[in-house]
């Protein structure tokens, strides 16, 4: 597969703050003459978000946990086809709401489910897409869960409070399983969220930039596929790490609602 573009995920518990740090970062790359494609999941295209309507909604409460990452994987599947794929093609910097870290921490470390079956099921094409970075916003969860909670009952209509309904105790085991996700692969920073709006978004900003950079650049000039693909890698090898709390390095690789998991 052809990637000229950056793959940046952005993961945490519930009410990290992950849907209102994209909004802020689209708004200063747009300012930077670089707009990204902004998404989320479940969702981005007309069967995502059919799929996120019946698996976010709390009449679905019960569904088996494997039935839960069939049809995540079924909706990633055609998010990735219709959306994330065509437009890394294009050189585009993509910023989407939640991958498939969230399925190995709800689904995985929260649900049960063996990491190895949804890894197993993410290596089947288009599925093996990985992000080139992936922001980790990490708050306490009792905290992050009073404030998803507080959200959800000011938009009594937004039908998207199952995982919110959880328990405390679902919820800490896939904080620690995105904890133990940060250890396992190339690619992650750890973001402080529990800071101002604004200190959050400028330790974000110092991850994404340089990377949105060197798309930039690329554009002004005329480079085959492992030319910019060699630049990727030297641009994010000296990603700064200052503002996060610990993390390995990063490797190879329109929010209007809140992602889902």
């Amino acid at each position: 597969m052809r990637r000229r573009g950056i793959f940046i995920t952005f993961e945490g518990v519930e009410g990290s703050g992950k849907t209102t740090q994209i909004r802020r970062l689209a708004r200063r790359l747009r300012k930077e003459g670089i707009p990204p494609v902004v998404t989320r999941e479940p969702g981005g295209t007309a069967l995502g978000d059919a799929l996120r309507r019946l698996l976010l909604d709390p009449a679905s409460a019960g569904m088996p946990p494997l039935t839960e990452l069939l049809l995540y994987a079924a909706a990633r599947a055609d998010h990735i086809h219709r959306v994330i794929q065509p437009a890394l093609e294009r050189g585009r910097v993509v910023l989407c709401d939640r991958y498939l870290d969230a399925t190995l921490a709800y689904q995985g470390y929260g649900r049960g489910l063996p990491l190895d079956l949804i890894r197993r099921i993410h290596s089947v094409p288009p599925l093996g897409l990985r992000p080139d970075l992936t922001l980790l916003l990490e708050i306490d969860v009792e905290k992050g869960l009073r404030r998803a909670r507080r959200r959800d009952e000011a938009l009594r209509s937004s039908g998207e409070g199952r995982f919110e309904a959880e328990s405390l105790e679902f919820h800490r085991r896939v904080a620690a399983g995105y904890r133990r996700l940060t250890l396992s692969r190339r690619g992650y920073r750890r973001i402080d969220a529990s800071g101002p709006i604004g200190e959050v978004a400028e330790k974000i900003a110092r991850f994404v930039l340089p990377l949105a950079g060197a798309i930039r650049t690329e554009r002004g000039s005329r480079k085959t596929a492992g030319e910019h693909s060699r630049i990727h890698r030297s641009v994010v090898a000296r990603t700064p790490r200052s503002g996060a709390r610990g993390g390995a390095g990063v490797g190879r690789r329109a929010v209007a609602r809140r992602g889902g998991r």
